[in-house]
């Protein structure tokens, strides 16, 4: 079994982002890629809670580091569904993917 080396460091997303947001360019992209980001955080939290290395998920998956850094990073390309799959097995998770209505979508932002 992989062993357990890695120790989560501490962010503060939130901060991050009000500071990121007044770079020029910034808020357009990051709110594009808004699933994107979204999917890599619920990757990273979900590594985090059983306490995986990206070496770790690699040995599980049986691929390399370099593959999991690619697949937790947003915008650099669209994992598979069956990559997901197996990624969420590795953390002790299921995938669940749902389609939600668009009008569903407006009335939840006013």
């Amino acid at each position: 079994m992989a062993e357990l080396k890695y120790q989560p460091v501490t962010h503060d997303h939130n901060a991050f982002l009000e500071k990121a947001k007044k770079r020029e360019g910034f808020k357009m992209a990051y709110e594009d890629l808004g699933e994107e980001y979204a999917l890599a955080k619920e990757m990273l939290a979900a590594r985090a809670r059983v306490g995986f290395s990206q070496e770790a998920v690699a040995e599980i998956m049986g691929t390399t580091k370099s593959a999991i850094s690619r697949l937790e990073a947003v915008g650099k390309h669209a994992p598979s569904i069956t990559t997901l799959k197996r990624y969420a097995h590795a953390v002790g998770c299921h995938l669940e993917i749902k389609f939600i209505p668009e009008h569903a979508q407006q009335g939840r932002q006013t």
